[in-house]
């Protein structure tokens, strides 16, 4: 199966393969009134070996039946193709046959390999957890037309453009890609998960503490049903 690798440890989230260009090409041009001020996952990650960090901040997105049995968690970066390909696909499945129903619990962890996606995951949350898988669906529909950019204000201009047909405003949307210490703390948040679960890639899956790689509707089925006791 081909998918993104997680890189792990010092300077983790770093342009992987596949990525959108290096950090010296995000920082100072065409970034309008907030360029200078967005923060890459390097930096964040910085910060976090640095000093301890608070990630009350950082919710968990959850959906489906809160009390279920069965706790799907999937880690995904919102520039992954692979994981646009997931959401457009099994997710739907997955969604109408086992969360919707309240069968399973189902956990989105974001996966930071770039500012692009980092940047993507801040305006997702800048929406609250109402209006959060709604803007992840925007996201990766349309992930062909704004991960792929290499001018950094041109990407972030088009985030804002989602964020904004979610109902916010430019002074939220910047305020949320603005946000250093939030941006430190989802950094925390998802290094801890990597590490505890064994990510290596995305998009990967943890089904009730087991950790398992990108498959098919019927391969979650196959997990599923046994646990639901179907």
């Amino acid at each position: 199966m081909n998918r993104r690798t997680l890189l792990l440890g010092t300077g983790a989230a770093v342009v992987a393969a596949g990525g959108v260009g290096a950090w010296a090409t995000l920082g100072g041009r065409g970034m309008a009134e907030v360029g200078t001020t967005l923060i890459t996952p390097s930096a964040a990650n910085a910060q976090t070996s640095e000093t301890p960090v608070d990630t009350s901040r950082v919710v968990e997105m959850v959906q489906g039946n809160p009390d279920a049995a069965v706790t799907v968690m999937e880690f995904a970066s919102f520039t992954c193709p692979h994981c646009a390909t997931f959401h457009q696909g099994v997710y739907r499945q997955i969604k109408e046959t086992y969360i919707d129903p309240g069968l399973i619990r189902f956990v989105y962890r974001e996966v930071y390999f770039d500012a692009y996606g980092l940047w993507a995951a801040l305006v997702a949350r800048c929406g609250g957890e109402m209006r959060y898988f709604g803007i992840v669906e925007m996201l990766y529909a349309e992930q062909s037309e704004w991960a792929r950019g290499t001018d950094g204000g041109a990407v972030a201009e088009s985030l804002r453009r989602i964020g904004r047909r979610a109902g916010m405003s430019d002074d939220e949307l910047n305020a949320c890609l603005t946000d250093r210490e939030m941006a430190t703390a989802m950094m925390q948040v998802y290094q801890d998960g990597a590490t505890e679960y064994g990510i290596r890639g995305t998009p990967s899956f943890v089904i009730n503490g087991t950790t398992y790689s990108n498959m098919s509707f019927a391969e979650f089925q196959a997990i599923l049903d046994p646990l639901l006791g179907r």
